[in-house]
């Protein structure tokens, strides 16, 4: 009987978790990932864009970390993984270019 109620307790609790929506954890995971293929395009794509490029680095890798911390669900978390990786390597190649010297 315990196993049963247990069971369909984790079943319950299972769908409703998928049932809820994550706007703001989902907002947050896309402008994660657009800061961060923004930075990598940018700051290593064109090197004359390395001001914007940093610029964006430095806002998309916090904005990714804080996300990552509240994210719900595993494509959230891909998404913002994604975004930090291309923020960091956008702001490295954007200093390497020049970095905030106009």
């Amino acid at each position: 009987m315990p196993e049963e109620v247990a069971g369909t307790r984790h079943a319950t609790a299972g769908s409703r978790a998928e049932s809820e929506s994550h706007r703001l954890q989902d907002v947050l995971a896309v402008a994660a990932f657009t800061l961060g293929i923004a930075a990598l395009v940018l700051g290593g794509g064109i090197p004359a864009a390395h001001f914007a490029g940093l610029v964006v680095g430095v806002i998309g890798l916090p904005l990714a970390l804080v996300s990552q911390m509240i994210s719900a669900t595993t494509n959230e978390r891909w998404l913002n993984v994604i975004g930090m990786v291309g923020s960091f390597v956008g702001a490295g190649f954007a200093i390497s270019h020049g970095g905030f010297s106009l």
